[in-house]
């Protein structure tokens, strides 16, 4: 008995997906609760399970492909049928269909790789089972077969030479745009398209903020915590915002309204290696240093691991953007629509500055803010990013008590 296997509900209001992965095809056999089909939707990639029994017929989406709520994805010949379909947040398994025993001119064993990774292997000249994998259970990623491609390290026997001829006029190569990478590029021209940005930018003077957090690590390692600067910055800006509320908002675009929002939920942009990922700490003004930094350190590790919820993608009100260490010396960041304002925190890095008509050497840093021109003024950006500098520059008025 042939049956469809529909696009479930996800909830959240979310109404289609795009199919990112098939954990099968036709001929497998599959059973209950088996993992079946990856899909990525607005907010999070999920992975949805067999609800039955049995054999695949057909599949009915590819790979890439945007599929509504109840659009019919696989045909199966089911033995059982399972009362509930199940959706799961996509673990680091891979699908079955990107493993492969075999290997032509390799070593014998087992490696694991996405079809889009095993063809761009065989375009590099690529042989998988001499790649080492840097993913999640040793999956092979995009990233490793690069560094296997250059570097000085890579000798002839461990990489084939590469067999993709290139013309003396140069090249193309063409990678479709896709998965979580066509969401950052739809939502990325939605912002630029939309909004009016400019951007602010002030220099902070850290020093007693490096020093605070020096002395605060070893309370943080006591208590089992990582105490990073991000958690800083998350109070300095939250205090800055109930000074300013018109910038924890966003924009109904259709209702033509400005909606203030009263709770704070902090979005960290998180680079992952499918790309920029905001997860969002909720309530962010009710949790202490600590909290904040065990959430923090948290969310970055699932944002990973690719095991980030619905939940945890959702609702944000004001977004920070950082590259830590690499976090270079000015950026401007890019709005996170439909929110109004965004803050991009910069590497700290000491530089002589002019401190009582001397000359000191201070942990300074540059902090950039871009704002929703349309609805946040310019003498109301720079008053902001003035509230954060000062809350950076003497954090004592923040952390109080904290010991």
């Amino acid at each position: 008995m042939a049956r469809e296997f529909k696009l479930p509900d996800i909830g959240e209001g979310i109404h289609e997906g795009e199919v990112t992965k098939w954990f099968g095809k036709p001929g497998d056999p599959v059973k209950e609760d088996d993992p079946m089909v990856e899909v990525m939707t607005d907010k999070v990639t999920v992975q949805i399970s067999s609800p039955y029994t049995g054999t695949v017929l057909e599949l009915r989406a590819r790979e890439g492909e945007v599929v509504k709520v109840g659009t019919v994805l696989v045909v199966f010949s089911g033995e059982s049928e399972a009362p509930l379909i199940r959706v799961a947040q996509a673990p680091p398994a891979v699908a079955s269909s990107a493993r492969e025993t075999t290997h032509p001119g390799g070593a014998s064993g087992t490696w694991i790789a996405a079809p889009a990774v095993r063809r761009l292997a065989k375009e590099l000249g690529v042989d998988l089972a001499a790649v080492q994998g840097s993913g999640p259970g040793g999956r092979i990623l995009e990233s490793d077969l690069r560094r296997a491609t250059s570097g000085p390290a890579t000798s002839a026997a461990t990489v084939p030479k590469s067999t993709l001829s290139v013309a003396p006029g140069g090249g193309e190569d063409r990678r479709p745009i896709h998965g979580l990478r066509k969401r950052i590029f739809d939502k990325m021209a939605k912002s630029e398209a939309t909004a009016a940005p400019f951007t602010y930018v002030e220099e902070v003077d850290m020093t007693q903020l490096v020093h605070l957090r020096e002395r605060l690590k070893e309370v943080g390692e006591k208590r089992g915590v990582k105490l990073t600067y991000l958690p800083f910055f998350i109070k300095a800006i939250l205090a800055a915002l109930k000074e300013f509320p018109t910038l924890n908002a966003s924009v109904d675009e259709e209702r033509g309204e400005l909606v203030v929002k009263r709770y704070f939920n902090i979005g960290i942009a998180t680079a992952t290696d499918e790309g920029l990922t905001v997860a969002v700490v909720h309530d962010a003004d009710r949790q202490d240093l600590w909290a904040l930094a065990n959430e923090v350190e948290r969310l970055a590790q699932v944002a990973k691991d690719k095991k980030l919820t619905l939940h945890e993608v959702q609702g944000s009100t004001f977004t920070i953007t950082s590259l830590g260490k690499e976090g270079g010396i000015l950026a401007t960041p890019i709005i996170n629509w439909p929110e109004v304002a965004i803050v991009g925190i910069h590497r700290i890095e000491k530089r002589p500055v002019a401190r009582n008509d001397q000359v000191v050497i201070r942990d300074m840093m540059y902090l950039s803010c871009s704002f929703d021109h349309r609805v946040i003024d310019g003498h109301v950006g720079a008053a902001f990013i003035a509230s954060v500098r000062n809350y950076l520059e003497h954090p004592a008025m923040l952390f109080v008590g904290l010991e």
